[in-house]
């Protein structure tokens, strides 16, 4: 049986881990180089209803959009028995899907590569190449601040009683010396997540995250959020109260998509 909780974990995935695949594009230069050359059409679904819920990737020579619809055709297609199934085998579980399109053997080779990527956002991963640290901070901060979003619009109950009493706020994250910069809007009610600086106004809240190796003491948890603000692993410029409410509710994503 589909839960309520299933849909909103593979909302999440779709929505806001699957995103995260252009920061791979960009930034890894081994996912760049496999896809730079591949104009293909990838399917992640999950039976659900009498139809499907998923996930449909296009691919064209290391561009890529994502929809949610059109989970019919593609050239290589994962498929699960349930959606329970298919977040288990996102998570690092051991489902396993039925795939169509196995002759398609750089695809998929390529593709699989790209999908294991994303185990690096796992609690528990702790990569030691500079890369790769690199790599989980910025899927990590950019997925978190989409998710916080998703979770919002699909109506969470502790989120909205959180936003509704908000007026319009910029909450900042970033990594010094780095190019990762992530925020989410509140207004009301409603968010809006985004990349880079919000430079219409000044944040109400900035997560200064001291480096990579700051930002992996807090997202690891080797460090509680208070113990790193004291620490200088991070800096807060603005409310410490909502920033902690942020840092909760970010917490909170992580243990849903992990």
């Amino acid at each position: 049986m589909t839960t309520n909780n299933d849909l909103l974990v593979a909302e999440l995935y779709i929505k806001a881990v699957f995103p995260v695949f252009k920061v791979l594009l960009k930034d890894d230069p081994k996912t760049a180089k496999n896809f730079k050359d591949i104009s293909a059409n990838v399917i992640i679904r999950a039976r659900h209803n009498e139809g499907y819920l998923g996930a449909h990737f296009t691919f064209n020579k290391g561009e890529i959009t994502i929809e949610e619809d059109n989970l019919d055709k593609g050239d290589l297609i994962f498929t699960f028995s349930t959606v329970k199934k298919m977040n288990a085998f996102l998570s690092g579980g051991m489902a396993l899907p039925s795939i169509k399109g196995l002759f398609n053997f750089r695809l998929l080779g390529s593709f699989v590569s790209m999908l294991l990527l994303l185990k690096l956002m796992m609690p528990n991963a702790r990569p030691k190449n500079e890369l790769k640290r690199y790599l989980k901070v910025k899927m990590a901060l950019y997925m978190v601040c989409t998710a916080l979003s998703k979770l919002n619009k699909s109506g969470d109950p502790d989120m909205l009683a959180w936003t509704s009493r908000q007026p319009d706020r910029i909450y900042q994250l970033s990594v010094e010396g780095t190019d990762i910069a992530t925020y989410l809007r509140v207004k009301a009610g409603k968010t809006k997540s985004g990349r880079g600086f919000y430079k219409r106004k000044r944040p109400f809240v900035h997560m200064k995250f001291n480096g990579i190796d700051g930002a992996l003491n807090i997202l690891l948890k080797d460090v509680e959020f208070v113990d790193g603000v004291d620490k200088n692993h991070i800096s807060i410029e603005g409310s410490p109260e909502y920033a902690n409410n942020l840092n909760d509710y970010m917490m909170r994503i992580q243990a849903l998509t992990t």
